[in-house]
């Protein structure tokens, strides 16, 4: 029997459970001259339910959200048949010191409690990170792939 497709709408709130435990996604942001730029990254949900992406301030997909804040992130499933949502929002780029604390509850989000907060920290500093924080304004359904219901 043929696995068939499914695409569920949900709500703001269905929509945030269903990314808490999901850290895989690709983040799309625009290029200077208009065409996309796909970036893969591991994502978490901050308190205020933004998606939250840590990177560093030089790379594309920061320099893409501070020139324009029209972002997309297509979240996926660990397992590559699993189920998927595609996510439009307002993105922004927070910056050292003011994103050391939001570094932190992204790690606690996708990974738990650090071993050592203060090492955490201290390499935060090191590596200069920042983090991107992408505020859901459109979602599509969560959908599965497979086969048209037709075809069941």
């Amino acid at each position: 029997m043929p696995t068939i497709a499914t695409s569920t709408e949900v709500d703001r709130q269905a929509l945030l459970e269903f990314l808490r435990v999901r850290h895989r996604a690709i983040l799309i942001t625009t290029r200077a001259d208009g065409s996309p730029q796909s970036s893969p990254v591991s994502c978490g949900v901050d308190g205020q339910g933004r998606i939250v992406v840590s990177t560093y301030p030089e790379r594309a997909k920061a320099a893409n959200v501070r020139r324009d804040e029209r972002v997309s992130v297509c979240v996926l499933s660990e397992d590559w048949n699993g189920p998927y949502v595609h996510v439009d929002g307002r993105g922004e780029v927070l910056e050292l010191p003011e994103a050391m604390e939001p570094l932190v509850d992204y790690y606690r989000g996708i990974a738990g409690e650090h071993p050592d907060w203060d090492e955490y920290r201290a390499a935060m500093r090191r590596q200069g990170k920042c983090l991107i924080r992408v505020e859901p304004l459109r979602w599509g359904p969560i959908a599965t792939g497979g086969f048209p219901a037709r075809l069941a």
